[in-house]
C-alpha cells in the first residue's frame, strides 16, 4: 500500500457526513475505519491495517507502563467505527466535531498510515510555525 497522501477539502453535510477523497477509499470502499481523537486539535482516521497495529502498541505500552492504562482507557473510550456509505461519506460524531470545531468545512489530510480530519484554519496554523529542529530531520529525509 502506498499510503494515505496529500489533502482535500470537503465540505460536511447537515448530517455531519464527510466524503473521504476517493484516493483514500480506492480498494477499501466498504472497509471499517477507527475514528479516534488522539490530539485537540483533529481526528484520526484509521483503516483496519493500520488500527491492529496501534491497538498492539497500546497493548504493550499498557503491559509495561501500567500507570498509563487508564489514559490509553479515555482516549479509546471516544473511539467509534466508521464504514464509509455508498458515496464514501462517513459520519463523524457531534461531540468530535465539536472538539476540534468542525463546522461547514473539513480538511482531510493523508498521514501516511492513517488520515487526519482538521479544522482547516487550524490545520494551516499548526503547519505554519517553523522549526530549524524539524527542518534538519526532513532534510535528511528527503536528501
Amino acid at each position: 500500500m502506498a499510503g494515505f497522501l496529500g489533502s482535500y477539502l470537503h465540505s460536511i453535510d447537515p448530517k455531519g457526513r464527510v466524503s473521504l477523497p476517493a484516493p483514500f477509499r480506492r480498494g477499501r470502499e466498504s472497509d471499517p475505519f477507527v475514528l479516534i481523537q488522539t490530539q485537540p486539535d483533529a481526528l484520526s482516521l484509521y483503516p483496519d491495517d493500520a488500527w491492529e497495529e496501534v491497538q498492539s502498541e497500546l497493548r504493550e505500552m499498557s503491559k509495561r507502563q501500567p500507570d498509563l492504562r487508564t489514559r490509553i482507557l479515555g482516549i479509546t473510550a471516544g473511539a467509534v467505527e466508521v464504514v464509509p456509505d455508498k458515496q464514501g461519506r462517513i459520519l463523524i460524531p457531534e461531540k468530535m466535531r465539536t472538539s476540534i470545531s468542525l463546522d461547514s468545512d473539513a480538511l482531510v489530510v493523508g498521514a501516511i498510515n492513517h488520515i487526519e480530519i482538521w479544522e482547516p484554519k487550524r490545520f494551516d496554523e499548526a503547519t505554519r510555525s517553523e522549526d530549524d529542529a524539524f527542518q534538519r530531520y526532513i532534510d535528511k529525509v528527503f536528501a
